[in-house]
């Protein structure tokens, strides 16, 4: 990679090779919860949150074991404002109405997505270069309230699971996951395990590109961090939330990205290890507060657009999806200008 160019084509073949990785993660990781039974909340705010968040992870290793922290913690910021313009991008598709169909119950999710992120912006900003076992006490605190709210979504979840099985039962209306032709268990087990292998290759290669187009475009790996990394991690989720809402299933598509972006919170703990010598959160550059306002912005429209229950929309366009892509659009703007 001497050249900026080979840079950008190693950069895309890998952006593919973790994509359609992601991809195969999401599908396999959805016929896993639906053999063993777990409600859609939990699906997919947790399991398939967890399974599009891999390529994350991994990418982000690599990029800490590089040297560059501020591409990690970029990406992680980044992939949250992602993941609300693919969620703008699913409102837009033909049928789907993502924030007037998907139920109230996913505005736990969505919540628990915001207060993770407003805890990593505060943490940004005032985290102590002080560790405990290898993990920064911002970090810590981040695991911790993602388990406290993944235990409460948990719970949520399987209350409605049972009240829709009666339901079911009683209409007797609504297949099960064998005709709806899922694979077996033992198959998305495997396929699972592949997809993750998969990710662990590609996603070093995938960083130290990034990394490499920064240091020859002379932009900066917070801009190229939050922009190339988070939008090219955000593609497992935009495959499985299309998928999904070919199914029928936009509420498993929604809490998805919810899911996803509380998640990705709490890969600073494995970044803090990863990087040994202080935490993520102390390292980074104060910039990335304003890529977290942003994701935090875009995730409350898209709170307030599930829980407004009122018909001033219309059929043929969603305005609050368009709001989104141009608030979207303007952090874009407002941190290359930052970066600059």
């Amino acid at each position: 990679m001497e050249s900026l160019a080979g840079a950008v084509v190693v950069f895309l073949v890998s952006a593919a090779v973790v994509a359609s990785a992601g991809i195969s993660l999401a599908r396999s990781g959805e016929a896993i919860s639906a053999r063993t039974r777990l409600g859609g909340l939990w699906v997919g705010s947790v399991f398939l949150g967890a399974a599009t968040s891999a390529p994350e992870l991994v990418t982000d290793i690599a990029a800490v074991l590089m040297g560059e922290p501020d591409l990690a913690a970029g990406d992680l910021f980044g992939s949250n404002m992602g993941n609300m313009l693919v969620l703008a991008v699913v409102a837009l598709l033909p049928g789907a109405e993502p924030f007037r169909e998907t139920a109230v119950e996913h505005g736990y999710s969505a919540s628990l997505a915001i207060v993770m992120a407003c805890v990593a912006g505060i943490t940004v900003m005032v985290e102590p270069d002080a560790s405990v076992l290898g993990i920064g006490p911002g970090s810590a605190l981040l695991l911790f309230v993602y388990l406290l709210g993944a235990r409460a979504l948990y719970h949520q979840s399987t209350t409605l699971q049972a009240r829709r099985v009666a339901e079911e039962l009683a209409e007797a209306v609504r297949p099960g996951p064998d005709e709806r032709g899922l694979p077996s268990l033992r198959r998305a087990v495997i396929a699972f395990g592949v997809a993750v292998l998969v990710i662990a290759v590609a996603a070093p290669i995938l960083a130290a590109s990034a990394e490499r187009i920064a240091v020859l475009t002379g932009i900066g790996t917070t801009f190229v961090g939050t922009v190339l990394l988070g939008l090219t991690t955000s593609l497992p989720e935009l495959s499985t939330s299309i998928a999904a809402v070919r199914i029928g299933q936009i509420g498993l598509a929604v809490g998805n990205l919810f899911g996803s972006n509380a998640l990705n919170m709490t890969l600073f703990v494995p970044l803090d290890l990863a990087n040994g010598s202080a935490p993520i959160l102390a390292t980074v550059s104060p910039a990335h507060v304003l890529t977290i306002l942003n994701g935090i912005l875009l995730m409350a429209t898209a709170l307030a657009a599930i829980t407004y229950s009122a018909e001033w929309r219309t059929r043929t366009l969603e305005p609050i999806a368009l709001l989104m892509i141009f608030l979207y659009a303007a952090g874009i703007v407002a941190i290359y200008a930052h970066s600059r």
